[in-house]
């Protein structure tokens, strides 16, 4: 029995969970199956992908799934066949109790685009249970002068299963003294009466012994039974009565265990023993039994159960007094059960989007539903998310709710969200449940390659070591992964494109050092330009370019070169000086270069070595070689002056330069060579000797307009030269030859 009464529970349980859930889903659009409840596990509903007019393939590709309310999975859907099959067995009276028909609501959700469809399962009731009294034995006490016609309730039984399968109808054997009449009650049940036929004598007969059958409408049909055991009592005449004849009463579904509801009330005009009253449940169902209790002397009926509204709200009582002589009275007590808020809303995760490509336009990140078993402001929702977020809610089909992006996301800004969705009921005091997301942002390529700088400086030393590294370039990518992984490559000036730049300089793709392949030379090559290209390997890639001028820093690697006099070691010039001249007077001036640049060009000159000292200087800066003093008879004729020029590079780099200076009386005295120039004259070849004579005459005919100019002062002082050279005057050298010259400026032509 109580087995029978704990699963007579759970049924009304379902049955009212389903009312519930039924009465939400009022008024929508549903398409209605069938099956029999006990079918087995497998069996084919129906075809939903024919039923929706979609193509079988579509189901999978739009994501179908059967969502079903408290996430109870009744139903699988074969996406390959569109197929709809029953997951599992249903039993129909622990679902829908006695509620008919039974119906199983269920939806089915696309995406791609966004839809849901409802539909309903009606499960149709088999005759799988048989009545079942609560109690294997009635006993009733009957007064032997109970009139014919009188009617005794009876206790009745209850089936499970509902329609023609339930209950029908009672019979009774032997039926000599009685017959039964089957009535039904508000609710729909059907009890027993018993009606008295002949007037009963209870010194014929002390007690009778009948049996009660109840029949259910199935096909076969299924009865149970039960005893009935009537005993024959002398007169009692007056018969409990209770002070209303119905009670109603109402109590809030938190009541706390042990508070009395209410109390009924009965009194008997009879005395003694025939006039004291007992209470008990009549007719009580199991759930009755375990809800409430009642005081059979005072009458009290005390909670003994936690209520729940959304499982039972309504329960009917009846109840019985009895008198010491067996004589009875009833009543009923309809409790009402208030609800109060003390269910939290539900959410259903139906699916979630992540991660999400950046910059896409609205996007569908959740699909989710809401639902509170509680009634009225109590079971009304409000749903929502933090207003700092860049999603909204957008609410959906019947309790459906989908979360989209509000605009389009930016990686770089913020990779990830937490969301948390609150839905919180109307009720008092309101209750809430959270629900967090983590939505991750993937990374498209929407960012090129930055560099540090526009363009770069770089300074290398000359005469470097190949391979030399010579500085970097460095690009950052916002984007992440492939997309941020950065090469570099070398681009071509377009000012000079002949530059040939892969045999200077190299770069490292994967860090951007640069190298320089070669050792340079600065007076070769000053500076160039080239581009650097950084490019990440996004699809497509991106790019950018910074400009890199290279300096090449000089090194003194160049000693000065001597441009005049010839050093090219054939007969060498001599300079020829009055004996007239003046202290300051202008020799000759020594002209060198410097291929280097700065100070390493810087030329200095002097006079290391003379024969006679004293006679001639040099200036140091310029190269001019001067009388010292005035010239005397004494001086010698031929004087050996050796000259050395020096830069002013670290360490300086030198060069020598000899000059031969001739002191003569006057420009018109013939030429005699030195010995030591007869003597190479003599050794030279025919060749040399042509080219010396023809240069010996082109420099007699500017003496001769030289002469002109200083005939007055030479006139007197005439006498024979031993020696003659190529004379050079004053004139050629003054203003425009100095002292320093760089490579690559224009000799200066010197008078033959």
């Amino acid at each position: 029995m109580e087995a029978r009464g704990e699963r007579f529970l759970r049924q009304r349980q379902v049955l009212f969970l389903f009312v519930f859930l039924g009465g939400s889903l009022a008024g929508s659009d549903s398409r209605r199956y069938s099956v029999f409840e006990e079918t087995e596990r497998g069996y084919l509903i129906a075809n939903l992908a024919k039923d929706l007019g979609l193509g079988v393939g579509e189901l999978a590709v739009r994501g179908a799934q059967v969502v079903s309310k408290g996430n109870k999975q009744h139903f699988q859907l074969n996406h390959q066949t569109g197929d709809l099959l029953l997951h599992e067995k249903l039993d129909r009276e622990e679902l829908c109790g006695p509620t008919e028909p039974c119906i199983l609501h269920f939806q089915i959700l696309l995406q791609n685009p966004l839809q849901l469809v409802t539909n309903e399962l009606q499960v149709i009731d088999v005759n799988d249970h048989s009545p079942v009294f609560f109690e294997n034995e009635m006993q009733l006490k009957l007064l032997e002068n109970t009139p014919p016609g009188t009617i005794i309730p009876l206790e009745n039984a209850e089936d499970l299963d509902v329609g023609r399968n339930s209950l029908q109808n009672y019979t009774i054997t032997p039926n000599s003294h009685f017959h039964v009449l089957t009535r039904s009650r508000r609710d729909g049940r059907k009890y027993p009466q018993l009606v008295l036929d002949k007037a009963l004598d209870r010194e014929e007969q002390t007690e009778l012994l009948l049996t009660l059958t109840a029949l259910d409408g199935g096909s076969p049909p299924r009865s149970g039974i039960v005893q009935i055991h009537i005993l024959i009592l002398d007169i009692n005449d007056n018969a409990p009565e209770f002070t209303q004849s119905l009670y109603e009463v109402q109590i809030l579904e938190n009541s706390p265990i042990n508070s009395v509801i209410v109390t009924v009330s009965a009194s008997d005009l009879d005395t003694g023993n025939l006039g004291t009253v007992s209470y008990a449940f009549f007719h009580a169902s199991e759930e009755i039994r375990k809800t409430f209790q009642l005081n059979p002397i005072t009458g009290d009926i005390q909670l003994v159960k936690y209520l729940n509204y959304e499982v039972l709200n309504t329960y009917e009582v009846d109840i019985e007094a009895k008198d010491g002589g067996g004589l009875s009275g009833k009543t009923t007590v309809i409790v009402q059960v208030v609800d109060v808020n003390d269910n939290p809303p539900e959410l259903t995760l139906s699916s979630i989007t992540s991660p999400i490509p950046e910059n896409s336009p609205e996007t569908v990140v959740a699909v989710f539903s809401v639902s509170d078993l509680d009634s009225g402001d109590n079971g009304r929702i409000m749903c929502f998310i933090e207003n700092n977020l860049p999603f909204m809610l957008k609410p959906s089909v019947e309790n459906f709710y989908t979360l989209v992006t509000e605009r389009p996301l930016d990686r770089e800004t913020q990779a990830e969200y937490n969301i948390t969705i609150t839905v919180t009921d109307l009720g008092t005091p309101r209750l809430k449940t959270q629900h967090n997301l983590t939505v991750t942002v993937s990374d498209v390529n929407d960012n090129a390659p930055a560099f540090s700088q526009s363009s770069y400086t770089l300074r290398v030393r000359e005469n470097n070591s190949p391979a030399l590294h010579i500085g970097s370039v460095s690009a950052t990518d916002r984007d992440a992964g492939a997309n941020a992984q950065v090469t570099y490559s070398l681009l071509l000036p377009p000012h000079d494109p002949h530059l040939p730049l892969a045999s200077l300089v190299s770069i490292n793709a994967d860090n951007g050092q640069l190298f320089a392949l070669r050792a340079l030379d600065y007076e070769a090559l000053q500076a160039f330009e080239f581009g650097v290209r950084a490019a990440d390997r996004g699809s497509p890639a991106l790019s950018s370019q910074a400009l890199v001028r290279v300096l090449v820093v000089d090194d003194n690697d160049n000693a000065p070169f001597v441009l005049y006099p010839l050093q090219n070691g054939s007969a060498p010039c001599t300079e020829l000086v009055p004996r007239a001249a003046e202290a300051g007077y202008l020799v000759t001036k020594v002209v060198a270069v410097d291929g280097d640049s700065g100070q390493n060009a810087w030329l200095s000159y002097q006079l290391l070595k003379a024969t006679e000292p004293g006679l001639f200087g040099v200036w140091a800066h310029n190269g001019e070689v001067r009388t010292a003093r005035l010239l005397s008879e004494r001086d010698a004729v031929k004087h050996r002056l050796l000259v050395l020029v020096k830069d002013n590079g670290e360490p300086p780099l030198s060069a020598s330069v000899t000059l031969h200076v001739l002191l003569v009386d006057g420009f018109s005295q013939p030429y005699l060579p030195l010995p030591d120039v007869a003597a190479a004259e003599a050794r030279a070849d025919p060749l040399t000797v042509y080219l010396v004579i023809a240069l010996a005459s082109v420099s007699s005919l500017f003496l001769v307009s030289v002469l002109v100019f200083v005939a007055v002062r030479l006139c007197r002082r005439s006498r024979a030269a031993s020696g003659g050279g190529c004379a050079v005057p004053e004139g050629p050298f003054a203003g425009h030859l100095v002292g320093r010259q760089r490579h690559g400026d224009p000799v200066p032509q010197l008078p033959v």
